[in-house]
C-alpha cells in the first residue's frame, strides 16, 4: 500500500489542481509499479510560506525581492 506525501506552499493551489495531483500520482504508481489504486494513499500538506525556507530565508521574504 503506497503512501505519497506531497508538500507544497499554501498559495495559488486550488482544489482542482490538488485533485489532478492526487489522480496523477496515483496513476503513476499504477503505471510504473503496478500498484493497486484503491490501496494508494496520496496526502497533500500545505505549508505556509513563512514556514518554508530556502537559501537561509523564508519563501515569503524571497518572493518580496
Amino acid at each position: 500500500m503506497p503512501y505519497v506525501n506531497i508538500k507544497i506552499t499554501n498559495d495559488k493551489v486550488d482544489p482542482v489542481k490538488k485533485a489532478l495531483l492526487i489522480k496523477g500520482v496515483t496513476q503513476l504508481l499504477v503505471d510504473v509499479l503496478d500498484k493497486n489504486p484503491n490501496a494508494t494513499f496520496v496526502v497533500i500538506d500545505e505549508v505556509n510560506t513563512d514556514n518554508w525556507g530556502i537559501g537561509g530565508e523564508t519563501i515569503t521574504a524571497r518572493r518580496k525581492q
